[in-house]
């Protein structure tokens, strides 16, 4: 399958494209700078120079290739602002992109993040919530899974607020990053949330495996960790930065605040069990020990 992948130098696309050249795919990625298009030529994939605001280099790249994986999602979280500006920016891509796929029956491969359901851990049978911070991605989701019903074979991967590899990103990573700042290995409340994580690497053969096989309309979780408590995370993370480790204020983590905040466990059973998906790669807590002090460096997406 020749495939067009948008986001394909971030934590999770770099393993995604290196995960579809080696099991036979070829890939066609947007790149917005020369230093990303190096990037993908070397890993051996061709290059469509654009951003995922440039809606009509998307359908160009959706029309010459046989699916779509869309991965790529803004890097500024730190206002209320900036992150509905990436929401919205992402599902103008993604509308974009489905369109251009309508009654082709191609893959479109979408991702959003695992739901929290109140006092259980969730499940892929669980709807994504529509309010919060980042409901706005739930609403884009939900309309990109409705394509299954315009000739589009449209899934999505909700992923957990942890994607790392090598001890940085997701949640984890800004709360590193926000270590490395303050002096102080925080945590909200008391730290009993629990957050779901998964390595990028064992990610990234779920897209694949989506890609290839799922039903239109269908969500998956890429869960490996169903849940690491914030107070675990953020002790060996002051242990590894070798700073203090203490409860902070949920506002202390920006728009994110409220969300750090949730008790959010999730399965991926169903995955596992209908895809045949088994994580290999090392846990979150393990992975954190190989963070390094030094300058901060966040990698979500």
């Amino acid at each position: 399958m020749h495939v067009f992948v948008t986001g394909g130098t971030g934590t999770i696309g770099t393993p995604v494209v290196s995960e579809l050249l080696a099991h036979g795919h070829t890939v066609l990625a947007i790149a917005r700078s020369a230093s990303s298009a190096e990037t993908l030529e070397r890993a051996g994939a061709e290059v469509l120079r654009g951003s995922i605001a440039d809606l009509d280099v998307l359908r160009e790249g959706a029309a010459r290739t046989d699916g779509v994986v869309s991965l790529a999602f803004g890097r500024d979280y730190g206002t209320a602002e900036a992150l509905a500006q990436s929401i919205a920016e992402e599902g103008a891509a993604l509308a974009a992109l489905g369109e251009a796929l309508v009654g082709t029956d191609r893959p479109l491969v979408a991702v959003s993040g695992t739901p929290w359901i109140p006092g259980r851990v969730s499940t892929e049978a669980d709807p994504l919530p529509t309010d919060g911070p980042v409901g706005g991605r739930a609403r884009t989701v939900a309309a990109h899974l409705g394509l299954a019903d315009r000739g589009v074979r449209s899934t999505a991967i909700r992923l957990p607020r942890t994607v790392h590899e090598d001890g940085l990103g997701g949640f984890a990573g800004l709360l590193a990053d926000a270590a490395r700042r303050t002096g102080v290995a925080g945590y909200p409340g008391d730290g009993e949330q629990r957050w779901p994580a998964v390595h990028a690497r064992d990610a990234a053969v779920l897209f694949r495996l989506v890609l290839e096989s799922a039903p239109a309309g269908t969500a998956w979780h890429a869960v490996a960790d169903e849940g690491d408590r914030a107070l675990d995370i953020a002790t060996v993370v002051g242990r590894r930065l070798g700073l203090p480790v203490e409860s902070v204020p949920e506002e202390a983590f920006g728009p994110f605040g409220p969300v750090f905040a949730m008790d959010q466990p999730a399965s991926s059973t169903h995955t596992r069990e209908a895809l045949g998906w088994e994580p290999t790669h090392p846990g979150l807590l393990a992975d954190l020990e190989l963070l390094q002090p030094g300058e901060a460096e966040v990698r979500v997406g």
